[in-house]
């Protein structure tokens, strides 16, 4: 049985290079500390609309969107209910632990599901995914593709999956962006992405807490169409209530909405061509370097835009080296995932990190590293 270990609050600061959570500003922090006030109240809608409408801006969408009190991964769960019959099917190719873990969402929550498998490193291929849709007898409700396989470091081409899709009008396209999206612009309305996610930890450079998701006018209606559907993260219910009252339908976590409202005019006053810019010039940074020392993991051409997988091709300890670099340095960068992890370690160069701070931590693992 696990003891009780007393949190203290006495703790060094570490800059974070980690897959999420991310370095976040300041002055978003202290937007939480403010008086609380009741989420029916005039100003709960002025903070729910200024947030919504501000992250559509930034993502250059005309799709529905919600914020929710959650994780991405409650839109593993909430996308599957809403878009696939209790007796349905879904596509869902899997190239690392993440997009597996949507695979098995999905199976716990009683659907079938047909895996279009690659090698973890491997990127998913657009004519794969239509080959497989050609192929089965099954009509897919959905296709599910991660955008940032993070545990790899693999990019998907999910512009190019969703333009397959959208050949199939009775099949509706899933991205999870989670460890993406706010530092890698994806064109979601010309793609046929009927729905695509985040967590605001990652990216975004947020504290942990909510969840974004866009939603297309085609998903919003096969909800209706369908005898259930998630009850919290419901695409009528959460949008149809924000149409009504330009507020969330459940308790939000209005302190993080706060710290969202702030960062988000930040993201804005950037850009999301600029943020997509900077975050494109810490992946060049970063893989002219590992490719100096190490290699990189994932296949050529596919590499994500916010976490670095390396390999481990010195045969360095990666344990100890994070431990000597958090205690050295105070940076945390992380081990690799899973059955990887001691083949590679990952770096996360998102959010609010620039070219020059990230090669801090290099620097770091060099010196400690003896590279």
């Amino acid at each position: 049985m696990t003891e009780k270990r007393e949190y203290t609050g006495d703790y060094p600061e570490k800059t974070l290079y980690i897959p999420g959570p991310t370095e976040v500003r300041e002055d978003v922090i202290e937007a939480m500390a403010q008086p609380m006030f009741g989420h029916r109240m005039d100003r709960m809608t002025d903070l729910y609309t200024t947030i919504v409408e501000d992250t559509k801006a930034f993502l250059g969408t005309d799709n529905e969107t919600m914020i929710l009190t959650a994780s991405g991964t409650e839109f593993w769960e909430a996308t599957t209910l809403n878009l696939v019959d209790e007796d349905g099917s879904l596509l869902v190719p899997t190239c690392g632990s993440f997009s597996e873990r949507h695979a098995n969402v999905a199976e716990r929550l009683g659907r079938d599901v047909d895996r279009l498998e690659y090698e973890w490193g491997q990127a998913v291929k657009p004519e794969d995914v239509r080959e497989a849709i050609e192929s089965s007898e099954k009509e897919y409700d959905v296709v599910a593709c991660v955008l940032n396989e993070s545990s790899t470091g693999v990019r998907n081409p999910v512009e190019e999956v969703g333009d397959v899709v959208a050949e199939y009008p009775d099949t509706y396209f899933v991205v999870d962006a989670v460890s993406a999206l706010g530092g890698d612009a994806v064109d979601i309305d010309a793609h046929g992405i009927d729905a695509i996610f985040a967590s605001t930890q990652k990216a975004f450079a947020m504290p942990p807490g909510l969840a974004v998701c866009v939603v297309s006018d085609e998903a919003y209606e096969r909800e209706l169409e369908k005898d259930s559907a998630s009850w919290y993260g419901g695409f009528q219910r959460a949008l149809d209530y924000y149409d009504r009252k330009g507020q969330t339908h459940s308790t939000p976590a209005i302190p993080v909405m706060l710290a969202y409202r702030k960062q988000m005019k930040h993201m804005l006053e950037e850009g999301l061509d600029a943020r997509d810019r900077r975050h494109r010039e810490m992946q060049e940074y970063v893989h002219e370097w590992a490719e100096e020392h190490f290699a990189m993991f994932p296949e050529a051409g596919y590499e994500s835009q916010t976490v670095a997988c390396i390999e481990n091709t010195q045969d360095i300890d990666v344990a100890a080296t994070i431990e000597e670099v958090s205690e050295k340095y105070d940076m945390v960068f992380s081990n690799g995932y899973g059955d990887i992890g001691e083949e590679t370690f990952r770096i996360g160069h998102m959010g609010e990190h620039t070219v020059e701070s990230v090669k801090q931590l290099t620097d770091a693992i060099e010196d400690v590293a003896d590279i």
